[in-house]
């Protein structure tokens, strides 16, 4: 483990929560999001979230017994993924920014001539 490598108590605060932590209906909702496919901006490649056109066809298939709650909390933890996958790309654009800045090369020695 490796808080154990780092010599860390592990923080049970800071773990990440197992599927099976969360309330049927939750863990029904991540498995019918994960059916969906994604979908990304053709120019830029941007996460927009999933395509939701065959939802009612999965609904179905698999006899979800309350649609509109589970459809809440997949839309609910579709707007967290967009929303962090933005940051992500935000982050990565600045970094680019930075680099670009300063030249876009970086050496880690120094040449005397």
């Amino acid at each position: 483990m490796l808080c154990e490598q780092l010599g860390q108590e592990p923080d049970p605060d800071k773990m990440p929560l197992e599927l099976s932590e969360f309330p049927e209906e939750v863990q029904v909702a991540f498995f019918m999001f994960s059916l969906l496919p994604d979908h990304y901006e053709g120019m830029s490649g941007t996460y927009m979230g999933k395509y939701w056109d065959g939802i009612d066809y999965f609904f179905k298939i698999y006899e979800v017994d309350r649609p509109k709650e589970t459809l809440y909390f997949m839309k609910l933890y579709e707007n967290i993924l967009v929303s962090y996958r933005a940051e992500q790309a935000e982050k990565k654009r600045k970094a680019e920014e930075r680099r670009a800045k300063s030249g876009g090369k970086t050496y880690a020695h120094n040449i005397k001539g």
